[in-house]
């Protein structure tokens, strides 16, 4: 693409040098810089990508986004803007053809329930012959081709040029995971939406947000942008049970659906109950009821279903063709996944990684367990986040369980031990817990220590498949490692 393409519609602007330049990509990394890509210099907090140009033009790279000239750098076209941080966005817009506005775009937002709501929702609109793209937690589905995620919600550039590859590999919609991050840092700006979700809101990130308040500020963000782009109708799907529902969509110009369980929303849940295999509700919609069948336990799950279900009737699709697709829908990976072993063991790896999260898994597993039956808990805390849940997390486990083994999650530059004091404190007495830092050991101790009728629940890292500390990264997946332990035989 010509360098006057690329900052069509770009305003402050000044160019030195030639326009009719040729860019073949652009990068914000100078590590990650090709021969003929534009450079992006912007600030972050702790580097100035100004530091970077020299790396960047030995890596190839034949033009500058900087906010400085720099007169020695005559061979080099440069594109000196104020805020070269605003423009990305805009440069990777161009550079990839606006390819929000050639997908059926689907954003959700909120503190638990992102993965499986974007899973549900892909399995509909593939159903429904809109093959549908994924940008979320887990990985990366760009047609018939898939990445392992690198982190929820991309860089900007990045997001822009997966949603360049969907469209180009034959989808017709995609759905993508926003973190409060990704919106405050404006990793998801000149992305028009078709339709944003609102799952719900509850304590978590305010290591970087500060107050619960300004943490719903970043989240809104997604729905002030609806129907502020070049797509005329759009769509605000919000969880009416929420508190924060209502200031979700304070002036929102998107037309706006909700669904529930307890409060008046337009899809509603009645009647539920919750089996072993999977979930029985009613589903009031327009007035009329409508039996259904979600193959996944637990009220947070039915929202995660209504969420989806939503989207489909606001695109006008009829309940019955909705129905059968969401309830053959499969697991997600570290979401409530069980685990197959020959002891019969009920064992299940779930990502919660909060005291509300926790929680709903808690509260989910003891519908379906025994009267007679224990839940054992491993879990612990990742380092260098919000400390403020973790002896609130000791007090869910302690209310909602009757064991708990502690253990290492990514403690990161922490040490682990701090980590597990600090979650410890939530406990009222000894009894409830110990504490054992090897997670593979604190595994196989609540596989030795259950029997068929109780449940084990390893919590916080899902579907992670490894274990980052102060000096290094190892393998690490719940799940496989629960699969070994419990079809092995001790001694």
């Amino acid at each position: 693409m010509k360098l006057k393409s690329l900052l069509k519609n770009i305003p402050d602007c000044v160019v030195k040098g030639s326009k009719e330049l040729i860019i073949t990509g652009l990068s914000a990394n100078s590590q990650a810089v090709s021969p003929g890509n534009l450079f992006i210099a912007k600030k972050g907090n702790a580097h100035d990508g100004n530091d970077f140009i020299p790396e960047a033009i030995k890596g190839g790279a034949v033009a500058i986004a900087t906010d400085l000239y720099d007169p020695s750098l005559n061979h080099i076209v440069q594109i000196i803007h104020p805020q070269v941080n605003k423009i990305e966005s805009a440069l990777a817009d161009n550079f990839y053809g606006q390819p929000s506005q050639n997908l059926l775009l689907v954003g959700i937002t909120g503190t638990n329930g992102k993965t499986t709501t974007s899973y549900i929702i892909k399995n509909v609109l593939d159903a429904l012959h809109l093959p549908c793209g994924l940008i979320g937690t887990i990985e990366y589905h760009v047609g018939k081709y898939a990445y392992q995620a690198s982190r929820t919600t991309p860089d900007v550039t990045l997001n822009h040029k997966l949603l360049y590859e969907m469209f180009h590999n034959g989808c017709l919609s995609g759905v993508m995971e926003v973190t409060s991050h990704a919106l405050d840092q404006g990793r998801v700006d000149h992305i028009d939406y078709d339709a944003a979700i609102f799952t719900n809101l509850s304590l978590d990130h305010l290591d970087y947000h500060g107050t619960m308040e300004e943490y719903a500020l970043a989240k809104k963000k997604l729905f002030d942008g609806l129907g502020k782009g070049r797509k005329k109708k759009t769509y605000a799907i919000i969880n009416g049970d929420s508190p924060w529902g209502k200031f979700m969509v304070q002036d929102c110009t998107a037309s706006v659906f909700t669904f529930g369980i307890d409060a008046s929303a337009d899809l509603r849940a009645a009647n539920i109950e919750f089996t072993s295999n999977g979930t029985e509700a009613t589903l009031l919609y327009k007035e009329k009821s409508y039996a259904c069948f979600f193959p996944i336990i637990g009220r947070y799950n039915i929202y995660n279903c209504l969420a989806a279900l939503s989207i489909g009737l606001s695109l006008e699709f009829p309940m019955e063709k909705l129905l059968p697709i969401v309830s053959s829908f499969p697991s997600v990976k570290g979401r409530l996944q069980q685990i197959k072993n020959k002891k019969g063991l009920n064992i299940f790896v779930d990502f919660a990684h909060s005291d509300d999260a926790l929680s709903n898994v808690l509260k989910t597993l003891n519908e379906v367990k025994k009267p007679e039956g224990r839940i054992i808990v491993v879990f612990g805390c990742g380092g260098d986040r919000d400390k403020s849940k973790r002896p609130k997390m000791a007090k869910a486990c302690e209310n909602l369980s009757q064991y708990a083994i502690i253990t290492t999650d990514n403690p990161r530059s922490e040490d682990p031990m701090q980590i597990c004091q600090e979650i410890i404190a939530g406990f009222s007495s000894k009894k409830y817990y110990h504490v054992e830092l090897d997670r593979k050991a604190a595994i196989r101790q609540a596989i030795e220590m259950s029997q068929p009728k109780d449940i084990i629940l390893i919590a916080g890292k899902g579907h992670e498949h490894f274990q980052v500390f102060a000096h290094k990264t190892i393998e690490f997946d719940d799940s496989q490692i629960a699969a070994e332990l419990s079809n092995a035989s001790f001694e």
